[in-house]
């Protein structure tokens, strides 16, 4: 590291479970983050601010005023910009030496399948299930982890769904179940109640980028944000589940 970078991540530099190896790992992490809306917002920003080396973004979406409320990374300027493409600006401005490269396009499984295998930690921000369990599909099948979080209301959830250490999130929801998704546009979302999930997907993928502390593989945090109360519940691995199931009989 240069002057420059141990001046701008001095205050992670003076923490003993990262020091200058830790944050020479971030610099040269690799992270994926699938959607740039509430959650991929403050997960980008942070994962960022924090040096990460390479930073994906993927949203085939563009800025709409309502996702002003929430989604930190975009500007009223920008209503209509793709926002990837929004978030990217954004970034840029908090920290030019992070590679960020937007993907304004769709993921099928055969292109996840393709960026997965190019990162060290994926980041799942989007809010369809259809979504969830194809960016899970790829990363179970390349041994990538996944870290998950949801928001809806005032109720969020988080967790890392890595196989080497636990389930994958089709054993917590098997993709062979029905479900029904439930959007923000009709039920509403307390806006700092994203920034607060997506804040800790980024200290997960950061975590895991530095191979410190204790990931949340294996639990799924649950926050109750109009009292906040967190509860933490146990999940296991489920040896029939159709995705990592076989991987372990």
């Amino acid at each position: 590291m240069n002057d420059q970078q141990l001046l701008r991540y001095s205050r992670h530099i003076l923490l003993d479970e990262i020091g200058i190896e830790g944050q020479q790992a971030i610099l040269q992490g690799r992270a994926l983050v699938i959607g740039a809306g509430g959650l991929g917002s403050p997960a980008a920003l942070y994962l960022a601010s924090a040096g990460i080396g390479h930073l994906t973004i993927v949203d085939n979406d563009t800025v709409d005023l309502t996702n002003l409320q929430r989604q930190i990374a975009h500007t009223t300027e920008r209503v209509g910009q793709p926002k990837a493409e929004s978030a990217r600006t954004t970034l840029n401005a908090i920290n030019p030496e992070c590679r960020v490269t937007a993907l304004v396009e769709r993921m099928d499984d055969a292109r996840l399948a393709t960026l997965v295998a190019q990162h060290d930690v994926v980041l799942d921000c989007t809010d369809n299930f259809k979504t969830r369990h194809a960016v899970n599909r790829a990363c179970v099948a390349h041994g990538v982890p996944l870290v998950s979080g949801a928001v809806i209301r005032f109720d969020g959830q988080v967790s890392v769904f890595d196989t080497r250490h636990g389930p994958c999130y089709s054993c917590l929801f098997p993709q062979d179940q029905p479900f029904e998704d439930v959007a923000c546009s009709t039920m509403g979302v307390f806006a700092p109640l994203v920034g607060v999930v997506g804040a800790m997907q980024a200290a997960e993928a950061l975590k895991l980028v530095m191979g410190v502390g204790e990931s949340l593989a294996g639990r799924l945090l649950l926050l109750d944000g109009l009292h906040m109360e967190w509860n933490s519940i146990s999940i296991s691995r489920n040896e029939a589940c159709l995705v990592c199931g076989a991987q372990h009989q």
